[in-house]
């Protein structure tokens, strides 16, 4: 029964590995060209992630959190600023160790915007500011469209390559920032029939995004990519991801106790700014790196923080409640107790 209900609540990142162990095994049919149709389903899938997203977001919890500047300028900057650096200077170290495609993959993975989902939800299981999670989470999700191709296309102008930004934006506005205003234009409509129903836009997002994950690594076995680099270069990817991601939460934790934040908003920031989103990373690399043989290398960082970041944030969601149920007790300890007279 432990071990179900244990499969039951991590059956993304479990469908994560079934998926790449079946590309491994029958690449032909998910990649371009195959019996799947992925160049053609991929793009449709990604539009409807982001016509979910429209659908499932609310403006009034926005407006709510819209007013903390101090938080969100935090975050901002952690997300897209902060760990791209971390990002630049450990590729730019251990360069030797990594392939092109890798190194491309951490700045990508850098460079993504927050998780939406998750960095609300453990806000709110540790007692944080849910509206200025929501509001970081949501705005970061919707500049990432722009900025996160801005920062590959220099990063690639650095190495002397390009990338062709305005088709890429004309893309990029019809697939992505199109169907999330037609989402939004449709919601007052649905709104109450969408928010009983989240669940069930979540997981129709997840299994998009399983596939297209599916797609990269069908594209990349059938192009042979793996088979000059192997088991060396997942080990890299999954040592980098350690190091960047607790890298970044160890900043972001001295920065917030820096700037004196309150127990709400140090919550907010430790759970949306040192993460990074596979929901809108993987259609962004679809996008952005479409046509490209090494997908499944350059999703392979991002592949590994995901994990990592949902486990590490249990861990820190368990040691902050149960240091709040101390000083909870603790208060009730100091308290003067009454007794009432006979």
């Amino acid at each position: 029964m432990a071990l179900k209900n244990w499969m039951a609540r991590n059956w993304f990142l479990l469908g994560l590995v079934v998926v790449v162990f079946l590309a491994w095994l029958f690449p032909d049919p998910g990649a371009s060209g195959g019996i799947l149709r992925s160049q053609v389903l991929s793009r449709v899938g990604v539009v409807l992630i982001f016509f979910f997203q429209g659908l499932t977001l609310s403006l009034t919890v926005l407006r709510m959190g819209l007013l903390q500047w101090r938080l969100h300028l935090f975050v901002q900057i952690f997300v897209f600023l902060v760990i791209p650096l971390l990002a630049i200077t450990m590729v730019t170290a251990g360069g030797g160790w990594m392939t092109e495609e890798l190194r491309l993959g951490f700045i990508f993975l850098a460079v993504l915007p927050t998780t939406i989902a998750t960095s609300v939800a453990y806000t709110a299981m540790t007692g944080g500011n849910v509206a200025g999670a929501v509001f970081n989470s949501t705005f970061a999700n919707m500049a990432g469209i722009f900025i996160t191709p801005l920062w590959i296309g220099m990063w690639l102008q650095a190495g002397g390559d390009t990338l062709p930004l305005g088709k890429l934006f004309l893309d990029i506005s019809l697939m992505l920032l199109a169907p999330l205003l037609l989402g939004q234009l449709v919601r007052p409509v649905v709104s109450h029939w969408v928010d009983g129903h989240k669940k069930w836009f979540s997981i129709a997002s997840s299994l998009i995004i399983l596939f297209i994950v599916h797609a990269a690594f069908c594209n990349s076995w059938k192009q042979n990519i793996w088979s000059a680099q192997g088991t060396e270069t997942a080990l890299v990817a999954a040592a980098g991801a350690v190091l960047l991601f607790f890298t970044a939460v160890g900043l972001c934790l001295a920065g917030t106790r820096l700037l004196g934040f309150d127990h709400a908003n140090r919550m907010a920031a430790w759970f949306c700014a040192p993460q990074k989103t596979l929901a809108a990373g993987a259609p962004l690399a679809n996008l952005i790196f479409v046509g490209h043989p090494g997908l499944g290398l350059i999703l392979l960082p991002i592949m590994f923080y995901h994990p990592l970041q949902l486990l590490a944030g249990g861990f820190l969601i368990n040691w902050v409640n149960q240091k709040r149920q101390r000083a909870g007790s603790d208060a009730d300890d100091r308290q003067p107790s009454i007794v009432e007279s006979p």
